[in-house]
């Protein structure tokens, strides 16, 4: 039984598609954990990204469609942060309105068709295979592209401006008193995020050949998960640990749904099974720290106890 359900096929596209969505649930790193702002332009500019890419690589450039897509995502991701600090905008607010004037631009990307075929066109995983013809390939480029991606962002995290970027979401008012743009330091923050959100929706739309105008329904929601997921496996430290710990969180998310899928769990009921897992992620730190609480409690119980005895 186990081994019908644990098989390497459904490990290798957990983690592919794990580390696909990972780039996002470290876009959300950036700006939740980060910034400590919520996001919510994250479904419209995931699709944004597939978009713009799906349309490149149809003209026949798969890799520059990888740069438009972060392209487009930095535009989304200044026009949210633009809403925010210079209009007045609550954060939440601002992303709502950015995320539904995105679903027109997205489908006028489209060429305003609800989906776009990549079957025919050259993707940046046949050119792979024409190189190095394996069944790993499609894994390989991922991993290549998502280490690189990460790496970078630890590098730049720890940089002048990383470190006031982070310093704004501690405490955006010492930011201010020591003479640093939060302004600047929140819309560069949100590019950040939204390219790798981009870039995301991007890899999807040539590694499932196809992009649809609803595929970014439920991504703030799927990314939140695994970076609390990851952030409950690795807990607090540096940022290199914390950044591979999110991409860990969105894998482990990819093989639970995985795994539902092969105990053939109905298609109508995987959004009650991603709801769970979302609902069971948020809730384990909390969880985790009331157990705590309850074994000391216990153990201060049982101390009075012998002292009465």
């Amino acid at each position: 039984m186990l081994s019908s359900i644990f098989t390497v096929s459904l490990a290798q596209s957990a983690i592919e598609l794990g580390c696909i969505y990972g780039l996002v649930a470290l876009a959300l790193f950036v700006s939740f954990s980060i910034l400590n702002i919520a996001d919510l332009s994250t479904d419209g500019c995931f699709t944004l990204g597939c978009a713009v890419c799906a349309i490149v690589t149809l003209n026949g450039h798969p890799i520059l469609g990888l740069f438009a897509a972060m392209g487009a995502g930095i535009l989304s991701g200044y026009i949210t942060a633009f809403l925010q600090t210079r209009l007045g905008v609550q954060s939440i607010l601002a992303g709502i309105i950015v995320n539904t004037g995105l679903y027109t631009i997205n489908i006028a990307v489209m060429g305003f068709a609800s989906n776009v075929n990549l079957f025919a066109s050259n993707t940046i995983f046949k050119g792979a295979k024409k190189v190095f013809d394996s069944d790993w390939t499609e894994l390989m480029v991922i991993l290549l592209i998502v280490i690189v991606i990460a790496l970078i962002l630890i590098w730049f995290l720890g940089t002048r401006l990383g470190l006031s970027i982070r310093a704004t979401g501690d405490n955006e008012f010492m930011i201010r008193a020591s003479s640093i743009s939060s302004v600047f330091t929140i819309t560069v923050g949100l590019c950040i995020a939204n390219a790798m959100t981009g870039l995301s929706g991007g890899l999807l739309a040539q590694y499932q050949k196809s992009c649809d105008i609803n595929i970014g329904t439920g991504q703030v929601t799927i990314a939140l998960a695994s970076l609390i997921i990851g952030e409950t496996l690795v807990g607090k430290g540096k940022i290199g640990k914390r950044v591979f710990g999110v991409i860990l969180g969105s894998c482990l998310y990819r093989f639970i749904v995985a795994i539902a899928l092969r105990l053939n769990v109905p298609a109508e009921c995987l959004k009650l099974v991603s709801a769970i897992i979302v609902a069971v992620a948020i809730s384990l730190p909390y969880l985790k720290q009331k157990a705590a609480f309850l074994k000391v409690k216990r153990a201060a119980i049982k101390k009075r106890k012998r002292g009465m005895v």
